[in-house]
């Protein structure tokens, strides 16, 4: 376990981490993000009934865009050459999930071979992903609600494997 932030100097200044003596290693993060919405608005989108075109591809296609940029939007990031972007978007329906919420979920997979990992990429591109769906359905449903982004695993690197546990 790290006992100081990394981002923060002795002084605490912030700051980007010299990474330059680490070695390369392959490295893979899986995020999920959930957008809940009324049950109409999903069936808009599964019919590709929404007013603004295929909602899912285009949420797909946004995820994958920003994982490729987080490095220009969290000021500390180190830019990465990623080797793999991958954002699946699964529909829920009434009854799926314990808490009745029907929605769209969005499981995202980034891979790097590198000096750092690539949770922030995974990460961004969930979150991104449940933007879009947002952003093509806010006509309809401006209650959407956007939850639950949190990296789900990690592997590569120094500290190695990292999973969720069921309760966290």
């Amino acid at each position: 376990m790290v006992d100081q932030l990394t981002h923060i100097d002795e002084k605490g200044d912030v700051r980007m981490v010299d990474v330059s003596a680490k070695p390369d290693t392959e490295r893979v993060a899986v995020a999920e993000g959930f957008i809940a919405m009324k049950p109409e608005t999903l069936s808009l989108i599964v019919e590709g009934k929404a007013a603004k075109g295929d909602v899912l591809a285009c949420a797909r296609v946004a995820g994958v865009m920003a994982a490729k940029k987080t490095s220009d939007l969290i000021p500390m990031c180190h830019p990465l050459a990623i080797t793999k972007a991958k954002v699946e978007c699964t529909p829920v329906f009434a009854g799926e999930r314990p808490d009745g919420a029907v929605g769209i979920h969005v499981t995202t997979t980034c891979g790097v071979t590198g000096k750092t990992g690539i949770e922030m990429e995974a990460l961004t591109a969930a979150g991104v992903a449940c933007l879009t769906v947002y952003d093509m359905c806010k006509a309809v449903d401006r209650g959407m609600e956007i939850t639950d982004v949190r990296l789900l695993r990690k592997d590569g690197g120094k500290t190695g494997l990292w999973e969720r546990t069921p309760s966290a």
